[in-house]
């Protein structure tokens, strides 16, 4: 029995994270009603979904907004530009934020009940808030991919350890989703020992973890020279499994990016210790060493950077006329 019969929306759809979502989301049977939307026709991949023999689903296809949106409950979007080999997330700003505010205002003329978004094309940290800010939505009800900066955390230890992933506890990164982002160790378990006990020893010299925290913020890079494109199997599963969380499955297990607005960080999207079910995202701020609470500082003013340069582009207004495009914000 699926968890849910609401609508939901999968934009970016002939691509290839985005057909992967597809793919994932009939495979745990989440909903009866699935959409598949994107500006170049995605009949094909509904067409292959409906010849995989999935039986109790509607599956649609349309390159029309009104259609893809009306009634929509929940949506995920891959609707951007990919890096390609060479590129930071950072390159993709402009056009992707421009295709962020599209799809905000998308919501909300189609589908203002919509109960909750998911946005993992990049800089997503970026995208996403622009989407929150044009979608006139609740801060809790849009998310960002930040999980798959965690799994690689996690898959790097599990393979230098010889262990399993799950073995391998307390990972989380926090900030933005990139190279700035911040790496918490602090937490860490190794299949019951703590990571800060192991690292400088022989076993795991101090000089290969900071090595190996610089490689995992460069990890979407990396797929990219193994593959020859960007990563597209891992950010469609753990963001299916993001909206698994919101209509009522499993929890999820990483942190999320969330829209963050306290004394000390504000007006901001960033992955904080947060919790997604179905309320939406609420957070706490993380808590590290002094050097972890200082790169998770870094990170913010990193991406503080990146929003005023999408005022100066004119993609989004000045902050303090944010809330009468979003009364909720």
């Amino acid at each position: 029995m699926a968890l849910t019969n609401d609508k939901l929306v999968i934009v970016g759809a002939a691509g290839m994270i985005g057909s992967n979502m597809v793919q994932t989301a009939l495979m745990m049977g989440l909903t009866t009603d699935i959409c598949l939307y994107d500006v170049f026709s995605p009949e094909g991949v509904a067409e292959e979904m409906r010849q995989s023999g999935f039986g109790d689903v509607k599956i649609t296809a349309t390159t029309d907004a009104k259609e893809a949106f009306t009634n929509a409950k929940y949506i995920i979007s891959s609707g951007g530009a990919p890096r390609k080999d060479g590129m930071t997330r950072e390159d993709l700003l402009k056009g992707n934020c421009e295709i962020a505010e599209g799809l905000g205002k998308n919501i909300k003329e189609y589908c203002p009940d919509v109960k909750h978004v998911i946005i993992i094309f990049n800089p997503a940290d970026l995208t996403g808030l622009v989407t929150l800010l044009y979608s006139g939505l609740k801060p809790n009800q849009v998310t960002t991919l930040a999980g798959l900066d965690t799994t690689r955390l996690q898959s790097a230890l599990a393979k230098k350890f010889g262990v399993m992933q799950s073995e391998i506890t307390g990972c989380a990164t926090y900030g933005g989703h990139g190279e700035q982002m911040a790496v918490f160790g602090s937490h860490v378990e190794i299949a019951g020992r703590k990571l800060t006990d192991i690292i400088g020893t022989p076993e795991f010299p101090a000089e290969e973890w900071e090595q190996m925290k610089t490689d995992v913020t460069k990890g979407g890079a990396q797929i990219i020279k193994l593959r020859g494109r960007s990563s597209f199997q891992s950010p469609a599963y753990l963001s299916v499994e993001m909206i698994r969380s919101v209509m009522g499955g499993e929890k999820f297990r990483f942190p999320v990016g969330t829209y963050v607005s306290n004394d000390k960080y504000d007006h901001i999207m960033m992955a904080m210790d947060t919790v997604l079910d179905e309320n939406g995202a609420t957070y706490k701020v993380p808590q590290g060493t002094p050097e972890e609470n200082a790169k998770l500082d870094a990170s913010y003013e990193h991406l503080c950077h990146m929003r005023d340069e999408l005022v100066t582009l004119g993609i989004v207004p000045p902050i303090s006329e944010w809330n009468k495009i979003n009364p909720n914000l």
